[in-house]
């Protein structure tokens, strides 16, 4: 049986469960002001032991992506992200997630062909479009500002 689109958009529409913008973007607003809080901490904790600010920053980046990590190896990260949505793509957490998923759940079709291979199906556009926009970002600034 084929659907037309007005149909197939009527059918999920009274499948789905009905959301609230407002309560959804409470949510996220409220989870992603919490880990960008736990990492102004993180950094506060990392200047009070006597680190420099740039490595501070740098120590702060690498525990919120081996939180995340761990958080989403433990299958906890994703019930996080149920309940806040976007407020858990905050970059480096959602990044780190992104990454760390598709390794795990193809784990068991081995190291090469299942982690390493999918590890990068979700995260390597952000790569390859964040570098190549760096690059152009880099040479449009030379051009025009030195």
């Amino acid at each position: 049986m084929q659907l037309t689109k007005k149909q197939y958009a009527q059918f999920v529409k009274k499948r789905s469960d009905p959301t609230s913008t407002a309560v959804n973007t409470i949510k996220a607003y409220i989870t992603g002001g919490a880990i960008c809080m736990g990492g102004q901490y993180l950094k506060t904790f990392y200047l009070s032991i006597g680190l420099s600010d740039p490595l501070s920053s740098t120590a702060t980046s690498v525990t919120l992506i081996a939180i995340a990590a761990i958080l989403t190896a433990a299958h906890v990260f994703d019930n996080i992200a149920r309940f806040a949505g976007a407020g858990t793509l905050v970059p480096i957490t959602g990044f780190a997630n992104s990454v760390v998923s598709p390794a795990i759940e193809y784990k068991t079709e081995g190291f090469i062909t299942g982690l390493a291979e999918k590890m990068f199906v979700i995260a390597g556009p952000v790569i390859v479009y964040g570098t190549a926009t760096a690059v152009i970002c880099g040479i449009a600034y030379y051009i025009f500002f030195i």
